[in-house]
């Protein structure tokens, strides 16, 4: 029997499978999908809120302040791209100037550091190219910026490398209360636990109704963006909100942390907890709602847009506890906007809680560091002869648009929980990010995962065994 599964690989589970594995305990992670971070988790605005904007007293409010203030040491640790760029609320008249105040005062109660209010000849000083009818500004210097891509994934290198057992393609589709846990059956195979954490996303109230007579109930909300161009990555520095309003913070303008320019979401309530796809009416939302705070939208530079699921519970919390009814099954669901920025204190918490109900204690030999894969590009002159010294592969550029080379897509597949997809190549290396968006690469990074994973090219996926490139070709013939 193992000591705990954990349900779900995205940033939540992956970083709780990491605080875990400090413990002499066996855990495993269960994940539908064929990789980490395969749904809400891929597809977010990428924000370390402050934490102004909940309600104090709430676990949002408790959590957000909590991990904002651990994000960035977590992020050096794990190598992860992070900048404390802040973030402006903006107010355009004198009701908007109002709520500025209640949110800054909401704020200050929260425990949320440096909040001030701006006026207009500050804030077109710091950003000139927001809309200059702009009344006056929350200033909130403790914003950031993350990849969540990168947090998700290295924590989950962290715990795998820690003993972390993680099964892929395995969808729950039943779940039970035994005499010394949980037995939780999956597509393909039976596990049984001591104990459970929930992390399933827009799913977690399915898993937990199965178990629990207190029942919850999660409608996704989905949020589309649009992502531009590096070259227009700097016409913001700030993390640019309009005042938020009973669907969230707004749409935002923001860069990204790898240096590009994003703006959304939306917010619009879906029945589908597989909805993610952009819509025509959707995509002029943004555009036009964006407008209001940066008039001059640079769409000639537009590259991608997508779309995301928020895992929004009907009580408007974060679900963090052990089930009354059910000891040993923990819940850790409805974690929608704040909860990137909440999860290191989430998972610190969670973990704690499961450790010592489980009296664990720590191992003598965790290892808490995270080899990264190194970036051709960004090294100088001296270091890139050195690596193509020793790995002529580091000469070979896969991906034009973000200059990524063979040696990095072979290191990512390579790797502790390689990437086995397209999409996992992406989400590691960035190959397929840039402006063509994988049209020039896609092919070469088909042919390296069907080389170095001893597959045929037809088997080789975007993200999911439905999401095959080719069909009908022969094999003999590639």
């Amino acid at each position: 029997m193992i000591d705990v599964i954990i349900i779900g690989a995205g940033v939540v589970g992956a970083n709780i499978a990491r605080e875990l594995s400090r413990y002499d305990l066996s855990i495993a992670v269960i994940e539908t999908h064929e990789d980490v971070c395969e749904e809400t988790s891929k597809a977010n605005s990428g924000i370390v809120h402050s934490g102004y904007d909940a309600k104090p007293g709430t676990l949002k409010a408790k959590y957000n302040v909590l991990g904002n203030q651990m994000m960035e040491a977590l992020c050096l640790k794990l190598n992860v791209p992070f900048k404390r760029n802040g973030s402006l609320v903006l107010a355009f008249d004198e009701a908007g100037a109002t709520h500025l105040n209640e949110l800054l005062v909401q704020g200050q109660k929260n425990g949320v550091q440096g909040l001030k209010i701006i006026d207009r000849e500050e804030i077109l000083r710091r950003e000139p190219r927001l809309n200059p009818e702009v009344l006056c500004a929350l200033d909130a210097p403790m914003g950031g910026i993350v990849d969540p891509f990168q947090l998700t994934i290295a924590s989950a290198e962290v715990a795998s490398r820690n003993g972390v057992a993680f099964h892929f393609g395995q969808q729950v589709v039943g779940l039970e209360k035994i005499t010394d846990g949980f037995r939780v059956t999956t597509s393909s195979q039976v596990f049984e636990s001591r104990k459970v954490i929930n992390c399933a996303g827009v799913y977690g109230d399915e898993l937990n109704n199965l178990v629990s007579k207190h029942h919850y109930h999660i409608k996704p909300r989905k949020g589309e963006y649009l992502l531009f161009d590096k070259q227009v990555g700097q016409h913001v520095r700030h993390t640019i909100f309009q005042l938020p309003g009973v669907h969230g913070k707004g749409v935002l303008v923001t860069p990204t942390a790898e240096g590009n320019l994003l703006i959304g979401p939306n917010s619009v309530y879906v029945d589908r907890k597989d909805d993610t796809a952009t819509t025509p009416e959707g995509i002029r939302a943004v555009i036009e709602t964006a407008r209001m705070s940066m008039p001059q939208i640079p769409l000639p530079f537009l590259i991608t847009g997508f779309a995301g699921l928020r895992a929004s519970e009907t009580g408007g919390d974060f679900i963090i506890q052990e089930a009354e009814d059910v000891p040993g099954f923990f819940n850790v669901i409805g974690i929608e906007s704040p909860g990137l920025t909440a999860t290191p204190a989430i998972a610190q918490d969670v973990a704690m809680w499961v450790a010592r109900a489980l009296h664990a204690k720590e191992k003598t030999d965790y290892r808490s560091e995270r080899a990264v894969i190194v970036r051709f590009i960004e090294q100088d002159t001296k270091r890139q002869k050195e690596l193509f010294s020793e790995n002529h592969d580091y000469g070979r550029i896969v991906c034009r648009c973000e200059s990524i080379t063979l040696a990095e897509i072979k290191d990512a597949i390579h790797r502790e929980l390689g990437a086995k997809t397209v999409d996992g190549i992406k989400r590691r290396t960035r190959a397929g990010s840039g402006r063509c968006q994988g049209g020039f690469c896609t092919p070469k990074i088909m042919e390296v995962l069907a080389q170095e994973l001893h597959l045929t090219p037809k088997e080789i996926k975007k993200f999911s065994p439905q999401s095959t490139y080719l069909v009908g070709l022969d094999k003999d013939l590639l």
